[in-house]
């Protein structure tokens, strides 16, 4: 038989691939060949086939909140692209996803709310009653509380996020910023910056059980993905603690320092560390640097120089990236950990504050 001329749409580049699903968003070319059909398609089959296997490029969205363009950016990171901004309400700083990805939470400070949106179409569903000028708040695991602080107010304000009503105010030290819950949702940990403390509160009954002094001006707060450490960064002093949540209590303190950066310029604010507990990472303020610290030994093993003034981290879903907002160099920096190499910065709109990632 003779061979026939068979054209094929072969693809050229796909991404939200995942071992479970099918591909999405695949690219395509046509190929036209003169191989007998069968042969040539079963080639085809072959090579898609391999391609499906190999493919670990997987599609993500960064949002962004911009303080003083009150809007949220939303980003391409795999491509390094802004894809568009929208207006979201008043020098917008804390943002989070719910753990379900399905709704996402920005602090609109000026506005005194906390805006829940539709992840997907970022349709507005509710105005939180947060409290006056919220700045950050924490989510609990099961995302049926969010928690805000309120620095003016030196209060911690709890929403039931179904019934989208205030429910509790905690009272706290003065200047409350710094705020997360424990993953296994024993603890609310609330920092107040004047007061240079980290409050212990137990979630069930919304009390302070203990209080715990750390270094002047704590800033962020974070734990483990076990809960048995929390973390706690000291603008001022230039230091992270890690604290036992047992014991409540400091067992190291790491001095943050930078070759060729004067100490004045060492503000440590946005910490995470990666769900097996290698390593933390620390946004480093105007010392435009993220340092890299091994979560075991405590040495700081390197420091990455990012964008301008960094405030916060959040990490990709599978903890291959991580993403950083650069408030004075208006963009953010992607960082591929595996390699621990900063490979991209894009930018998104004047002074980038919180960053949130949804798979």
């Amino acid at each position: 038989m003779k061979n026939k001329l068979l054209s094929y749409l072969v693809p050229t580049r796909c991404v939200g691939i995942q071992s479970d699903r099918v591909a999405v968003g695949c690219a395509t070319r046509r190929v036209d060949t003169a191989f007998p059909r069968g042969a040539w398609e079963r080639e085809i089959l072959l090579l898609l086939g391999l391609a499906l296997l190999t493919t670990t490029v997987q599609a993500e969205t960064v949002f962004v909140s911009l303080e003083k363009d009150n809007a949220l950016a939303i980003v391409d990171p795999i491509d390094g692209k802004l894809i568009k901004t929208v207006p979201i309400g008043q020098r917008p700083r804390g943002i989070a996803l719910s753990s379900d990805n399905k709704f996402l939470f920005v602090a609109t400070s000026d506005d005194n709310t906390i805006r829940m949106l539709d992840a997907e179409t970022l349709k507005e569903l509710a105005k939180l009653p947060s409290g006056k000028d919220p700045e950050t708040f924490a989510l609990s695991p099961n995302g049926e509380k969010l928690y805000v602080s309120n620095e003016d107010d030196s209060m911690v304000t709890v929403i039931d996020v179904a019934s989208k009503k205030a429910v509790h105010e905690i009272k706290v030290g003065v200047e409350p910023e710094g705020i997360t819950v424990s993953p296994d949702n024993q603890w609310l940990i609330s920092a107040s910056e004047t007061t240079n403390m980290v409050h212990w509160i137990d979630t069930k009954t919304n009390t302070i059980v203990e209080n715990t002094l750390v270094d002047p001006r704590p800033r962020a707060v974070n734990f483990t993905a076990d809960s048995q450490q929390l973390w706690v960064t000291s603008e001022m002093a230039g230091t992270v603690m890690i604290l036992d949540a047992k014991t409540k209590q400091p067992v190291k303190t790491i001095k943050l320092e930078v070759e060729g950066v004067t100490f004045d310029k060492i503000q440590p604010v946005g910490v995470v560390i990666d769900k097996e507990r290698k390593y933390a990472y620390i946004a480093l303020g105007p010392a435009n640097r993220v340092a890299v610290i091994n979560a075991q030994t405590y040495a700081i093993e390197k420091v990455l120089l990012v964008g301008q003034r960094v405030w916060n981290l959040a990490f990709s879903p599978d903890q291959k990236r991580l993403y950083t907002t650069n408030g004075t160099s208006n963009d953010i920096s992607i960082i591929d950990l595996d390699t621990q190499t900063v490979t991209k910065s894009v930018g998104v709109g004047t002074y980038p504050w919180g960053v949130a990632v949804k798979p």
